[in-house]
């Protein structure tokens, strides 16, 4: 069974002069231990099909299963805290926490102990490629490839297995978005993790398992990717009713 399983979802909203349908009925399994990329033009629905996989929201339609339980019938504060993490462009830490604190703040929120929170924190911080002097940075005496590792530690530090991100190397140079990306390729492979990001990058997504295409709301292309293939190309699939 998948992490996350999304049938039929769709989701629309108003504004004073319509009513806007920005995902259509879109179904898709997501499982652990893979790397996957949400692509598609500006106003294709990538951020708004996260935010439902994130439970900011519920779907119009449709129904979203985390690990087979209904989304709409958990707690989903609780299921932000324990059990997903969004990681956004913006990195969005916080500036008066050090590296340290921003990434014990999740493991405090769920009540562990703060010397195992520490300990906990110290190890994730090196795991995604930072050294002890960071532990005591605060986010502005950091470059932004810095506060992004600290933001995806601070993700795994939720507890849970799934991470979702929007445009995560948006702000970062060429080599940072590389690093980045191998982070998130070893969370999935390594970790087993589920790895979801939304992204406007080419090179971004041929580092995922799995590419997804969005059209108007649509999922319209998905593509597995063999390890021996070449990142090239979309496989089709039937376009939803």
């Amino acid at each position: 069974m998948g992490a996350l399983r999304a049938e039929h979802v769709c989701y629309s909203y108003k504004t004073k002069y319509q009513t806007i349908e920005a995902v259509k009925d879109i179904s898709f399994e997501f499982v652990n231990g893979k790397f996957y990329a949400v692509t598609g033009e500006s106003g294709s629905g990538k951020s708004t099909f996260l935010s439902l996989l994130a439970g900011l929201d519920l779907p119009s339609e449709g129904k979203i299963y985390v690990d087979g339980e209904d989304m709409a019938q958990l707690d989903r504060d609780k299921y932000r805290r324990e059990r997903a993490s969004v990681v956004y462009q913006a990195f969005h830490l916080f500036p008066l926490l050090t590296t340290l604190e921003n990434v014990m703040f999740p493991m405090e929120l769920r009540g562990v102990k703060k010397e195992e929170a520490k300990k906990t924190a110290q190890m994730l911080i090196e795991k995604v490629g930072l050294d002890k002097k960071s532990y005591r940075q605060f986010p502005q005496m950091m470059s932004g490839g810095e506060q992004q590792r600290v933001a995806i530690a601070r993700a795994m530090a939720s507890g849970g297995s799934i991470i979702l991100a929007d445009e995560p190397t948006g702000n970062l140079d060429t080599e940072n978005e590389r690093n980045i990306v191998e982070i998130l390729q070893s969370l999935a492979h390594d970790g087993g993790y589920t790895v979801i990001v939304i992204t406007h990058n080419p090179e971004v997504a041929r580092g995922a398992d799995v590419v997804l295409k969005l059209r108007d709301g649509r999922l319209v292309a998905s593509k597995e990717r063999e390890s021996s293939e070449k990142r090239a190309g979309y496989g089709e699939v039937d376009e939803p009713c």
